[in-house]
């Protein structure tokens, strides 16, 4: 099924609206007035035997069905379900049964444990997952077949497996969005050019691809929220390729070797190339108060202007160069105004 995004509404300039015409509110530009509401996951379908193969899982029982649809990275664990207590409860997470629960299952007498499996099962939940040593009992697994619910087992105990499935469930369900721009990795920095079409922004990736940086994504950049990270991918459809004005489109991967392209890079800083306008003043000391919101993220932003004669690879390369020594503690202008203040004792 499509996923369902929701995002906050912003007005993204026309060069950089999302491609996904769903994504358009997740872009925001760089001084917006508001601070956008929390985004929330998206859903997904998964087909059950690739679950429990990624999650290293055994079936015990599917039913009808094919997949499992994933709403939310929250998880449950229905304890208090057991005891039957409901008013809280939230069937459209993941219900997860460790050695606790299965324990105080099996003092139950046979007809309170099968009311009590059967009161669970009867709620639309995407599935059920039993942890640890224990074997689920006879009854539970008769529930999950009356209802047609998703049963499987781990062999990991509870901690560590919830640990697992719920990174698994934050990567799967992470707000997305796709925007107009290139991804590169500078010196390890996460790069994002954005800029109106045929300003130069895949020129200028091919520059840095040719000074030995890797491609992630041109024209199409695939961005995903993973708590307060943001992570870059390409399309699959157009992976690895590059459209070139004038020479068409070509494969990086097979002209440059697997060493200039990487598959996802974290977004650290947002360039935007825009054309030199005389009559704009541009910074020339730094502005480390600007910054480009995507999926409710900040990232630092450059606006570098483009003219003749203006080696945007070496520029770019400075930019990222400058945004590690940020990192490390260390920032040229403060340098710079120490010295000045200096002089002036």
């Amino acid at each position: 099924m499509p996923q369902k995004k929701r995002t906050t509404p912003t007005n993204p300039t026309d060069e950089e609206k999302p491609i996904q015409a769903d994504a358009d509110s997740a872009v925001e530009q760089p001084h917006g007035a508001d601070e956008p509401d929390e985004l929330q996951e998206t859903e997904k379908d998964v087909d059950i035997t690739e679950f429990a193969e990624r999650m290293d899982l055994n079936v015990i029982c599917s039913g009808d069905n094919e997949v499992i649809h994933f709403s939310t990275f929250n998880i449950s664990r229905p304890g208090l379900q057991l005891a039957g207590y409901y008013k809280h409860f939230a069937p459209e997470r993941v219900q997860i049964m460790g050695q606790m629960e299965m324990t105080y299952l099996q003092q139950m007498t046979h007809d309170a444990r099968k009311t009590a499996c059967e009161t669970l099962m009867k709620h639309p939940i995407p599935c059920l997952i039993v942890t640890a040593t224990l074997a689920p009992c006879d009854e539970l697994v008769s529930a999950a077949k009356k209802y047609n619910r998703v049963m499987l087992t781990s062999k990991l105990r509870t901690t560590p497996f919830v640990n697992k499935l719920s990174l698994y469930l934050n990567e799967l369900l992470a707000p997305s969005v796709t925007i107009h721009g290139v991804l590169m990795d500078l010196y390890g920095v996460g790069v994002l050019l954005i800029g109106e079409s045929g300003i130069g922004k895949s020129e200028t990736a091919l520059s840095l691809i040719e000074r030995g940086h890797r491609l992630v994504a041109d024209d199409a950049v695939t961005i995903s929220r993973i708590g307060d990270r943001l992570d870059g991918t390409c399309p699959d459809v157009i992976r690895y390729f590059m459209e070139l004005r004038g020479i068409g489109i070509i494969d990086i991967k097979a002209m440059y070797g697997a060493s200039a392209v990487q598959l996802v890079k974290k977004i650290d800083m947002v360039v935007k190339l825009e054309a030199w306008d005389d009559k704009t003043r541009y910074t020339r000391l730094g502005a480390p108060d600007e910054s480009y919101t995507i999926l409710g993220v900040k990232k630092p932003l450059h606006v570098v202007p483009v003219k003749p004669g203006r080696n945007l690879a070496v520029i770019l390369e400075a930019a990222a160069r400058t945004h590690r020594l940020n990192d490390l503690g260390f920032n040229a202008l403060d340098e710079l105004n120490e010295r000045l203040r200096n002089n002036k004792k």
